[in-house]
């Protein structure tokens, strides 16, 4: 029997934390039974610097809990953060580590085969989403759109899959070895190169709160992506800087047309309107190469991911 761990982040959910771990607690007791999992397996709650009672819900659960495990990390580093933190800290624990987000939308019922998956050999086991019907319409389009993208520059991951995901200790500590400090999980962990599977995650509906997982913060991590992964956007400015010549080529052809022809007009129009459509590309490419820049910039800081402030174990 394998000793496992679940490692939930946890950003201001408190309406959900109680509920995720009778379902979660109820699903290890019934794994037990089965002998597919250890009597000191755990579920360990990540608080990534909630402004509402969540930790102190998870130091409840705790006391209450014997499987219930707490991290309370010193401030909101961010969802892929908080996942490494706990990650990190739980390899040290457990045999193998599941990473599913507090709200439980991920079916639970995949846990089981995951670890059957590993008991056959599977280092890493993704949770590939099959049905998103509980999701919202926008963001079932802009996920589709965010997987799309990132397969079109070059990104290598698992399509349809976020961070409901398997991984034996041997990853974790392969995973480790790698010390970007702009994490994009999703693009990391397929580059480990161990044996791995995937089972079908049918979304649910979310018991009670709001998604964390703002717009904002899913175009981020689509950025985040395509930058730390890919370098087809700096290769697209070169491109379309030849694509540019050929306009100015086929403008120039045009000018030289109106003076023959002496339909040219003073004070041509045209003339703004390329001065607009130089200077916007010029300002997209100063952006594209400032991110890069920028990401460097973090990367040779070496600024730790995050600082634990508390554990309870």
């Amino acid at each position: 029997m394998i000793r496992l761990a679940t490692v939930s982040p946890c950003y201001n959910e408190e309406e959900v934390l109680r509920h995720s771990a009778e379902r979660l607690t109820a699903l290890f007791q019934r794994m037990m039974d089965e002998g597919l999992i250890s009597k000191d397996s755990m579920m360990v709650f990540v608080n990534d610097g909630s402004k509402d009672r969540t930790w102190d819900i998870i130091s409840e659960l705790h006391q209450e809990n014997p499987l219930v495990r707490g991290i309370n990390l010193a401030r909101n580093v961010g969802h892929q953060n908080a996942i490494m933190a706990g990650m990190m800290t739980a390899k040290e624990w457990a045999d193998a580590v599941v990473t599913i987000d507090a709200d439980l939308q991920d079916d639970i019922e995949c846990i089981p085969q995951m670890v059957r998956h590993f008991e056959e050999g599977n280092d890493i086991v993704y949770g590939v989403k099959v049905s998103r019907k509980a999701d919202p319409l926008m963001k079932r389009m802009s996920a589709t759109a965010f997987y799309k993208l990132q397969s079109s520059m070059g990104v290598e991951s698992v399509y349809n899959h976020a961070d409901f995901r398997l991984m034996s200790k041997r990853s974790l500590d392969m995973l480790a070895g790698f010390e970007e400090r702009n994490l994009y999980l999703r693009g990391l962990i397929p580059m480990i190169g161990l044996p791995s599977t995937t089972v079908d995650d049918v979304i649910s509906e979310r018991q009670a709160g709001k998604s964390k997982y703002t717009l904002h913060k899913m175009l981020s991590l689509a950025m985040d992506g395509i930058t730390s992964f890919s370098t087809r956007p700096m290769q697209a400015i070169l491109y379309m800087g030849v694509v540019f010549l050929i306009i100015a080529f086929c403008i120039g052809i045009y000018v030289v047309h109106a003076l023959v022809t002496g339909t040219a007009v003073p004070g041509w129009s045209s003339l703004i309107l390329s001065i607009w459509l130089v200077g916007g590309f010029i300002l997209i490419s100063l952006g594209i190469t400032g991110t890069y820049i920028g990401k460097i910039y973090k990367e040779v800081k070496r600024r730790p991911l995050y600082n634990i402030q508390e554990i309870l174990k």
